[in-house]
């Protein structure tokens, strides 16, 4: 799992906290030809740590594509664990149940991390956080150099304006803000896929039964039934439910699916209510360079449509 990737691929490790969306977003990437899937790396965040792992090894086995399974944090780094168990369940999939993975890596994910970016080229590996950032923070920041070997650092999180966590944050922010903030003054360049963009991929019956249409294979039909157990979203007006993490894999593959601009964007790390907040700044009015790419608009008939073609060549 070393070396260069493959001509027209782009190496990839996906840190995350399986998740209903997470596990949408780890089969979207398996499938895609355009990624060098190098490591999937875990942490606590929609369900305990025992929980993520158990759910990421079996979504990796499930799709068929021998990645290591690296667990990592089980908690920000301050703070305490919060869990999100009412979109995801307490087993993290909405009640579906998969086949057992193959045995994560015993190692830690931090440690993982520098070890695929040691043996990479200059700004050769694309860093994909989908849940609480702590695993990724703490192997950059503890060897600082590394940051040099990233391509690009893609997160799902934030908001510009109302959270889904507290009225102020969104999840993967609020969970770990100091953690982003870490990642976010690095110095590669960051993407930041917020609930702006990522409620634009609305889930509807409609459009699972059309991704359920195109084939028969066992990663199909579980995506489809996860998603189908997700309970409704009264943010969106009851119509479905937000595809969030899958955004982030669809940036890399099919960019031409967004708009972007370029933001600056600052993480409220204090004790206040609005602990988590990103604060975004599309205008330039707060003097702060605008470093962030921020995708503004989804075609989202195209998002299920690469969704479903993608899934439907997984076994």
């Amino acid at each position: 799992m070393s070396g260069a990737p493959p001509a027209g691929r782009r190496a990839v490790i996906i840190d995350c906290d399986p998740g209903t969306d997470d596990a949408l977003a780890l089969w979207l990437a398996m499938a895609s030809p355009e990624i060098d899937l190098r490591l999937v790396t875990v942490v606590g965040g929609n369900a305990g740590l025992a929980r993520t792992v158990a759910n990421a090894r079996a979504v990796v086995g499930l799709g068929g594509v021998p990645v290591p399974v690296v667990p990592g944090a089980e908690r920000p780094l301050r703070g305490c664990f919060a869990g999100e168990r009412a979109v995801h369940g307490d087993d993290g999939l909405a009640g579906v149940v998969l086949p057992e993975g193959p045995p994560a890596v015993a190692a830690l994910a931090a440690d993982a991390i520098r070890a695929v970016l040691r043996d990479a080229a200059p700004g050769s590996v694309t860093l994909v956080g989908i849940g609480p950032v702590t695993n990724l923070a703490l192997a950059l920041a503890t060897e600082p150099a590394l940051a040099g070997r990233v391509r690009e650092i893609v997160l799902m999180g934030g908001a510009w304006g109302e959270g889904n966590w507290t009225p102020s944050a969104e999840f993967n922010a609020a969970s770990d803000p100091e953690a982003l903030d870490i990642l976010l003054s690095l110095g590669p360049p960051v993407t930041l896929v917020t609930l702006e963009l990522t409620m634009q991929a609305l889930v509807t019956p409609a459009r699972i039964e059309a991704v359920r249409r195109l084939g028969h294979g066992a990663c199909l039909r579980a995506a489809c039934d996860i998603m189908a157990a997700v309970p409704p979203s009264r943010r969106l007006g009851g119509e479905g439910h937000a595809l969030h993490d899958a955004c982030a894999i669809a940036w890399l593959v099919a960019p031409a699916l967004f708009h972007a601009q370029r933001a600056a964007v600052e993480v409220d790390c204090g004790p206040s209510p609005a602990r988590g907040r990103t604060h975004v700044d599309r205008w330039g009015r707060s003097g702060v360079e605008p470093r962030v790419t921020l995708p503004e608009t989804l075609d989202a008939e195209g998002f299920f449509a690469l969704l479903g073609a993608r899934l439907a060549r997984l076994p």
